[in-house]
């Protein structure tokens, strides 16, 4: 199930309060984004039909919670763009963002502690 840009905009309201209602998605996004009422519950009823959200009837209107968690949602999209630019292989992306913009002494250490875990509990 493949999140749009657009939804995971609203999926991010969700993730930091729900439940909520398309009222209050619009008025914390509305704004920023420029978007009306209709593109809200369009982009609310999109992620229904991906089974993304519940909606939950409260008197005359609905009341929306994620199905899909954030860690899903990142984990997800993290192994696209794996897949489709670096043939899923972690160390050609890692040298990329070294090429393009030079990783900062906190990354490397970061980098570094995470490749020595991972050989730890290789052993």
């Amino acid at each position: 199930m493949a999140i749009s840009e657009a939804e995971a905009v609203v999926m991010d309201v969700l993730w930091r309060a729900a439940p909520r209602t398309a009222e209050e998605i619009l008025a914390e996004v509305g704004p920023a984004q420029n978007w009306q009422e209709g593109t809200v519950k369009s982009l609310l009823n999109r992620l229904l039909r991906k089974k993304a959200v519940h909606a939950e009837r409260d008197g005359r209107r609905y009341l929306y919670t994620p199905l899909l968690t954030r860690e899903q949602y990142v984990q997800q999209e993290s192994k696209g763009l794996l897949d489709r630019l670096f043939g899923g292989r972690v160390a050609p992306l890692v040298a990329h963002f070294s090429e393009q913009r030079k990783l900062s002494k906190k990354d490397i250490a970061e980098l570094r502690k995470l490749l020595k875990e991972l050989d730890d509990e290789q052993r």
